[in-house]
C-alpha cells in the first residue's frame, strides 16, 4: 500500500504541474464502470465471460492541446485468474492508479472523437504483491453536450509480474470544466515574449489583423491610403477618404462618394447621380425639375412662366406649393422652399440631422470622432460568448457599456448590430447563432435603460460575409464577430 500511495502522489504532482493549452475546456473528471479480465491472458479463454469481474474507475483529465490529454485514473475492483493459484481461490480485490496519455484524432465539426492511449501505473492486491503495469489501447468520445461525453476505452495491460497480464474494458462519462476558449492560446517565446506573427508590434491575441502588419492606432490592420480606415473596411483602399463613405472620397463635396458619383469632380444632386443638372432655358430651374424645360419661367412656378401656373403658397415663403419641397415650413428658393434649421448649409429635406449642425460628408449629421470609431472597431472582436452559444461572457459587459456611452454622445444616430460566424458547422445553425448573438447584445444594451430600444436594431448574417479566410484558425477567429454600426436616424 505504501508503494501505491507514492505512485498516486507522483501522478497527481505531474498532473498539477503540466501547463494546459486547451482550445475549449482545460480540465475534466470521469467515471467508468469496468470489466476486468485477468484469466484470458493467463491461460484461460477470452469467451469465458463468467470469469470476468467488475470494478470502477475515477479519472482526472487535463487537456494539453487539441490532440493530447493527460489522464490520471484511480481504479478498484475484484479479479480472478486462470492459474495454479485459482485452485487456492484466487479471488482478490485490486487497487491501482495510472498516468495515461491519450492522442485524440480531433476534428471540431464531429461528435465522435477516436483516440489511442498508453501509460504506466501501479496495482496492489489485497492479498498479494505490488506490481507495475503498462497499459495501451484505444477508445472513443461521444459528445452529448459542449462539455460532456460518453467514453468507451479498451486496454491491454502488460504486467512486470508473472501471471498478471490482463484486459480491461470501461464505459462511462466525462465532464469537462474550466474557462472555455475559442482557440488555443498563442505560443510563447521565452526570449521574445508573446507571439507577433506580422511583426507590427502588436501581439496576435489583441491584433485584429494578426497576419498583416498595421499601425497600433488601427489595432494592427493595414491602411494603404492612410485615411484612418483599415483596408478591410475601406471600399476605396487605395484612395484616401472619410468614414461616412466607407473610406471613399467626395472630391466635389456634393454628398455623394466618388465611387457612386458619375461626375466626381463636378457637384450635382443625387437625382442625376452626382452630375450637374442641365438648364436648357436658363431660368435657374434644372431640366429634371423644370416642368417647362424649353420655356424660360420662374423658380416659384416650377420653371414655367408665372402666368401659366396658379398654385397656393401655404407657408407664405414666396415659393408655390407645387415646387416647394417643404410646403408647410417657410424656406428659401436656394433650398427649394425648405429651411436650414441648424444653419449647417444643408436644407432640412436633405439633412439627416436637421436639428444638429453637421457636415455634407455626413449628410448633415455630426461626424463620429476617430476615437469613438476605434472603440467600435475593437468591440467587434472584444465582445465574446460561450463557445457555440449566444451567452455573453462577463468581460463583454464593459465593452457594451462603452458602446452605450457613444450612443448617448450621438443622439442623432441609431445602432445596427450585426452578428457573423465562421463556416464551421451547418450554414443553418451558423445563421441562427449569428442572429442570437446579435440579439444578446441588443438585449443587454436595452436592459441597461440608458438607450431607447427604438434606436437599435439587430440582424445576423451567419457565415455569408467573411472578412478573412476560413481555411485557418486565425481567419476563422476574425470571421466570428459582432459588428456595431452607427447610422444617422
Amino acid at each position: 500500500m505504501k508503494q501505491l500511495v507514492i505512485v498516486v502522489f507522483f501522478m497527481i504532482f505531474s498532473f498539477t504541474t503540466i501547463e494546459a493549452q486547451n482550445p475549449q475546456y482545460p480540465f475534466g473528471l470521469s467515471y467508468k464502470a469496468l470489466m476486468l479480465d485477468y484469466q484470458s491472458q493467463n491461460g484461460g479463454s477470452i469467451t469465458d465471460f463468467g470469469s470476468y469481474h467488475y470494478g470502477f474507475e475515477i479519472g482526472f483529465h487535463k487537456n494539453l492541446n487539441q490532440n493530447l490529454n493527460l489522464v490520471i485514473p484511480v481504479k478498484a475492483g475484484v479479479v480472478s485468474s486462470h492459474s495454479e493459484e485459482r485452485a487456492n481461490c484466487f479471488h482478490k480485490k485490486v487497487y491501482g492508479a495510472d498516468a495515461q496519455v491519450q492522442y485524440m484524432f480531433y476534428r471540431p465539426d464531429t461528435k465522435v472523437t477516436p483516440y489511442v492511449m498508453a501509460g504506466a501505473g501501479g496495482v496492489i492486491e489485497d492479498a498479494g504483491e505490488f506490481n507495475v503495469q503498462i497499459p495501451f489501447g484505444a477508445g472513443l468520445y461521444f459528445q452529448v453536450r459542449d462539455n460532456a461525453y460518453i467514453n468507451w476505452q479498451s486496454e491491454f495491460r502488460y504486467s512486470l509480474s508473472e501471471g498478471r497480464n490482463n484486459l480491461q474494458h470501461g464505459i462511462g462519462f466525462v465532464y469537462l470544466f474550466g474557462p472555455p476558449n475559442d482557440l488555443p492560446m498563442p505560443a510563447k517565446d521565452d526570449e521574445m515574449g508573446a507571439l507577433d506573427s506580422d511583426g507590427d508590434g502588436l501581439e496576435d491575441d489583441v491584433d485584429l489583423c494578426p497576419q498583416m502588419a498595421g499601425p497600433l492606432s488601427l489595432k494592427g490592420c493595414p491602411d494603404k491610403d492612410e485615411d484612418g480606415i483599415p483596408d478591410y473596411r475601406d471600399d476605396c483602399p487605395s484612395v484616401a477618404g472619410i468614414g461616412i463613405f466607407k473610406g471613399c472620397p467626395d472630391t466635389d463635396g456634393d454628398g455623394i462618394s466618388d465611387n457612386d458619383d458619375e461626375c466626381p469632380n463636378k457637384p450635382g444632386p443625387k437625382e442625376t447621380n452626382g452630375c450637374p443638372s442641365a438648364d436648357s432655358d436658363m431660368d435657374g430651374v434644372p431640366d429634371h425639375l423644370d416642368k417647362c424645360p424649353n420655356l424660360k419661367g420662374d423658380v416659384t412656378a416650377d420653371g414655367c412662366p408665372k402666368a401659366a401656373v396658379q398654385s397656393p403658397d401655404s407657408d407664405g415663403d414666396g415659393i408655390a406649393d407645387n415646387i416647394d419641397k417643404c410646403p408647410n415650413q417657410p424656406g428659401i428658393a436656394a433650398f427649394s422652399g425648405c429651411p436650414d434649421s441648424d444653419g449647417d448649409g444643408i436644407d432640412d429635406s436633405r439633412d439627416k440631422c436637421p436639428r444638429t449642425p453637421g457636415t455634407v460628408a455626413a449628410n448633415g449629421c455630426p461626424e463620429i470622432e476617430r476615437n469613438d470609431l476605434s472603440i467600435l472597431e475593437t468591440a467587434m472582436r472584444a465582445v465574446s460568448f460561450d463557445t457555440g452559444k449566444a451567452t455573453l461572457r462577463s468581460e463583454s459587459f464593459s465593452v457594451l457599456n462603452q458602446i452605450a456611452t457613444i450612443l448617448q454622445k450621438y443622439p442623432d444616430y441609431n445602432l445596427i448590430i450585426e452578428g457573423h460566424t465562421d463556416n464551421v458547422g451547418s450554414a443553418v445553425n451558423n445563421q441562427l447563432l449569428s442572429e442570437r448573438r446579435a440579439r444578446a447584445c441588443y438585449e443587454y444594451l436595452s436592459n441597461q435603460g440608458r438607450i431607447s430600444a427604438s434606436r437599435m436594431s439587430h440582424t445576423g448574417y451567419g457565415e455569408s460575409r467573411p472578412v478573412s479566410t476560413n481555411d485557418n484558425l486565425d481567419g476563422r477567429k476574425l470571421n466570428r464577430r459582432v459588428v456595431f454600426n452607427l447610422v444617422p436616424r
